[in-house]
């Protein structure tokens, strides 16, 4: 799927508190101040570049998905300078707000985006020429006046809502309730704000986890420039406790850098035994990396520990990018569910951890879990387990050809389009016939074997994805859980049960557990709906500072970078 990315649809900002003027400016907002007026000569200028959609002397010339945006703020000022004034004695000067902006893009690798992408090299030059001599014409100065703000327009809608419509990868999220009147906000909160670098902040997204890896993308840039990057050698077999292992020098000193080494643990600077501190050191790099924390140095430990700072910076950024293309449901006790990471959380209304487990989620190749957002509307306790159409045809079909009992010794019944029973026990040819056409369907019945378990968590989505117990559960202990055909398998069923039914009255732990082991079917309506948001994102943070990485299994990250790659503008 690919979109054209269209900025005159434009973006609202809705941080946690809700600030009213970003989406309809009240008496709140900051008197507007006069344009610098130019002569027709420099406003044809600035009217004909806005209209080319170019500007050559930009890192990224092409802003012609701004252009409608350009027009109407430029429209408001009749086409003066929102950025310069003119001071008596010396002309032309930018206005401290426009040095305050500057200031800001070339910080923007602060944010996970790239001072870069902003011009941020190239503003002192251009600062520059206000103070040289002869000073810039009116032309000049205007064409520095639309510069500064495509800049800032594109760091205002990059940071809210990140650069790439998350559709544009499949993604279901629609981020149309985040509108926002661009140009407007430019004028009234920016243009002539006593602290620019405040009214800016506002469009950050005002998530916790987000502001954690802001912190994080700090120190580990700081890392990437202090390690020495040196690769560690591979290894024919795996690596024991108390083995010889050449890379031990090095693996001390990267593991001390990243925090998983005490400061104060000893590990002699020449040593080669693989032992003692740096075993558990490496089990938690394991724990932090996705792996079963075993301390035993295989393929895959070693390829992480080789794996640069600087791409984890990267990972990062990568990861802040999708915080900011979160829809506003996210704010509202949502259940999430983090794909590569095999884990759900859900949130009070402080966006606080409520609840927390892991969770099964969908095969790598072929069945992966979409991404996506919607919201919970009712429990059913003892579900049947409606099996899915192409699940029927190359799993179950093949089966009950070889044994026509299957179904009946595995729980199984076939059902018409009414969901009535047709066949509970061997299946005849004829039934089968049906069964292969699609004339019929197959339903596993409720029950401790059920595929489903016992209770199913539904939020109505075209994916036809729902959350649900699980008998099979061993595999919660692995550390990588793609396992599924898609839909969410939890740790805890009857904890999150608990969760979502708290306004319910009269659903304690006990009720559930009883519904649970009931006789029958029972669909439980929530009292108040819950949101449930899909994500993807192989950085975590979590809430004692600890910063996880998790394996890019759908090869999503791969993708988001090479779209982020190929410069502005970006598919919207």
């Amino acid at each position: 799927m690919s979109f054209v990315r269209n900025r005159s649809a434009k973006w609202c900002v809705l941080p946690l508190v809700a600030i009213a003027s970003f989406c309809a400016p009240t008496s709140s907002a900051l008197p507007l101040s006069t344009p610098q007026t130019i002569g027709p000569d420099a406003q044809t200028v600035l009217r004909s570049t806005i209209e080319a959609g170019k500007l050559p002397d930009l890192r990224w010339p092409d802003f012609s998905d701004y252009r409608k945006h350009l027009q109407e703020f430029y429209d408001s000022y009749g086409y003066g300078l929102a950025w310069i004034s003119e001071v008596k004695s010396s002309g032309m000067k930018p206005t401290s707000q426009a040095q305050a902006v500057i200031a800001r893009l070339q910080t923007a690798g602060q944010k996970g985006l790239s001072a870069d992408d902003y011009d941020g090299p190239r503003w002192p030059a251009r600062l520059a020429k206000f103070t040289a001599s002869p000073p810039p014409t009116e032309a000049e100065a205007s064409l520095f006046d639309l510069e500064l703000t495509v800049c800032v327009m594109r760091y205002i809608s990059d940071l809210h809502i990140g650069k790439v419509n998350p559709q544009h990868f499949d993604f279901g999220f629609d981020l149309q309730n985040k509108k926002y009147d661009l140009p407007e906000f430019l004028k009234t909160q920016v243009v002539n704000a006593p602290d620019v670098a405040a009214a800016l902040a506002q469009v950050e997204p005002p998530f916790p986890g987000y502001r954690r890896t802001l912190e994080e993308l700090q120190k580990y840039t700081q890392l990437a420039m202090h390690d020495d990057g040196e690769q560690l050698p591979t290894v024919k077999k795996p690596i024991e406790a108390g083995d010889t292992y050449a890379g031990v020098p090095r693996m001390a000193r990267l593991l001390r850098l990243v925090g998983d080494l005490p400061a104060d643990a000893v590990v002699p600077p020449d040593s080669t035994v693989y032992q003692g501190a740096l075993v558990d050191a490496v089990k938690k790099f394991q724990l932090r990396h996705g792996r079963d924390p075993v301390g035993r140095l295989g393929a895959k430990t070693i390829a992480d520990l080789n794996v640069p700072l600087s791409r984890r910076v990267r990972q990062m950024q990568l990861v802040l990018e999708r915080w900011r293309g979160l829809p506003d449901i996210f704010q509202k006790s949502p259940i999430v569910v983090n794909i590569p990471e095999f884990r759900l959380r859900a949130f009070d209304d402080k966006l606080q951890v409520a609840l927390a487990m892991n969770v099964v989620v969908g095969k790598a190749y072929g069945h992966g879990t979409p991404v996506f957002d919607d919201t919970m509307q009712y429990v059913v306790f003892r579900p049947y387990w409606n099996v899915p159409r192409s699940i029927i045809r190359s799993e179950l079909v093949p089966k009950i050809a070889k044994d026509p009992g299957y179904l009946a010794k595995k729980g199984f019944s076939v059902v018409d389009n009414r969901g009535d029973v047709v066949a509970s026990g061997t299946v005849t040819s004829d039934v089968l016939a049906q069964i292969r056409s699609g004339e019929l369907s197959i339903r596993q019945n409720p029950g401790p074997a059920n595929a489903l378990g016992l209770v199913k968590f539904i939020f109505p989505n075209s994916h036809s994805v729902y959350m649900h117990d699980t008998p099979v559960r061993e595999v919660f202990s692995r550390s990588r859980r793609d396992f599924s055909h898609g839909c969410i398998r939890l740790e805890k069923p009857a904890d999150l049960a608990a969760w979502v039914l708290r306004n319910n009255p009269g659903w304690d732990m006990d009720r559930i557990r009883a519904a649970m082991n009931s006789d029958a079917p029972q669909q439980v309506n929530l009292a108040q709906p819950i949101p449930v948001i899909i994500v993807y994102g192989t950085v975590v943070v979590r809430e004692d500072g600890q910063v996880y990485f998790y394996d890019d299994i759908y090869g999503y990250d791969k993708d988001l970078e090479k779209v982020l790659d190929k410069g502005y503008p970006y598919p919207w």
